[in-house]
């Protein structure tokens, strides 16, 4: 990999990882849309300095890279606001389950013990990372792809249109 496509795998990658951390922003992420971004984003960038056409496989195989590197991101984000999240969670939990009376004592037992305690908070950021490491890798390839489809210069330019075919003109008239 060279200095020159490293570059537009990290942008990527920050787009897939950022936007997929931050709490509202990453609900985008519903259709897989930060992911797919972050593969076109890339390409994009791939492509942007060269005057040929970008190969299909650089383009899936950029965004790939940036679905890896988007989930190192993903994690070195969230965990941190998780953590400064979490008490305001815990204290939306416990008036959920305040406010509801007919909540099964088991079930409040469960909800009251998970989220408590950093094991919880390792335990998310590994199936995190684990989830975007996966989805990320299937669809910023597929983003990849559509961008270099998308982005792809001609090397001689816009096409030309073709001639207007040839109209042979009309005969004389006869009475004239």
């Amino acid at each position: 990999m060279t200095q020159s496509q490293f570059q537009p795998i990290v942008f990527g990658g920050l787009f897939i990882g950022v936007l997929s951390a931050l709490p509202i922003v990453s609900m985008g992420n519903c259709c897989c849309l930060w992911i797919i971004g972050g593969g076109t984003l890339t390409a994009y960038l791939l492509q942007r300095d060269r005057s040929e056409p970008l190969p299909l496989g650089e383009g899936a195989w950029g965004g790939f890279l940036a679905g890896i590197a988007g989930a190192v991101v993903y994690v070195a984000v969230s965990v941190p606001i998780t953590i400064v999240t979490a008490p305001l969670q815990r204290g939306m939990m416990e008036f959920l389950l305040n406010a509801g009376n007919d909540v099964p004592p088991e079930f409040r037992e469960m909800i009251e013990t998970f989220g408590s305690g950093p094991e919880s908070i390792i335990l998310s950021a590994g199936v995190g990372f684990a989830f975007m490491l996966f989805i990320g890798m299937i669809f910023s390839t597929l983003g990849g792809l559509l961008g270099a489809l998308m982005f792809q210069t001609s090397p001689q330019g816009p096409p030309s249109m073709p001639a207007p075919p040839q109209v042979p003109p009309p005969p004389p008239a006869l009475g004239a």
